[in-house]
């Protein structure tokens, strides 16, 4: 699947007590940390684009994160950025998680959460004209988006509340880890 060639960014959601905890929340409805709503509630000092669209997971710690970092904006929910199902693993350590290409048992294909993700943000950049859409979401999508985009979907996990840039070149997609004073 080709992603339209707009620039976008993916934050994702605030430290869960299950990513401190070092359990696989797929699904579950995992809370945000007195950390993860401090560093969320951070971003919002951040300088955003006037002209930005934001969407995010309907899943509650991305729209707690959204809310926090976007206080005043509209929040566009997007079922199809939900993190994947991790069937059977759910609630378990991180640790016993299967490799990422594997389905777990009574869980979502690596494939079609691919496909899942590059559709709905699809759809989402075709909403944005000139501006620039900010997706909340999770790790899980953020590695989907860099399969999407060229990257290595394995790895370390992408960091909590931290905006990822993707922006299309002549030679494909970059991918910008964005610190406060970035300029968007």
């Amino acid at each position: 699947m080709n992603l339209p060639q707009k620039r976008f960014v993916v934050i994702r959601h605030g430290q869960t007590n299950a990513n401190r905890d070092a359990l696989i929340a797929g699904r579950i409805e995992a809370q945000l940390t007195q950390e993860g709503r401090r560093s969320a509630a951070e971003l919002s000092g951040w300088q955003w684009p006037k002209d930005m669209m934001l969407f995010a997971s309907p899943q509650q710690r991305a729209q707690d994160t959204a809310s926090l970092a976007f206080p005043k904006a509209t929040i566009i929910t997007l079922d199809g950025l939900r993190e994947r199902d991790w069937g059977v693993y759910e609630g378990r350590p991180v640790s016993e998680a299967p490799k990422r290409d594997e389905t777990p048992e009574d869980g979502e294909a690596w494939a079609d959460m691919i496909a899942r993700v590059g559709t709905e943000i699809t759809r989402a950049q075709s909403r944005v004209n000139k501006g620039l859409s900010v997706f909340v979401a999770h790790s899980g999508v953020i590695r989907a988006v860099r399969e999407l985009t060229g990257g290595n979907a394995h790895g370390p996990s992408p960091a909590n509340t931290t905006p990822y840039l993707y922006t299309p070149t002549p030679d494909g997609w970059v991918e910008t880890c964005l610190k406060k004073g970035n300029a968007l």
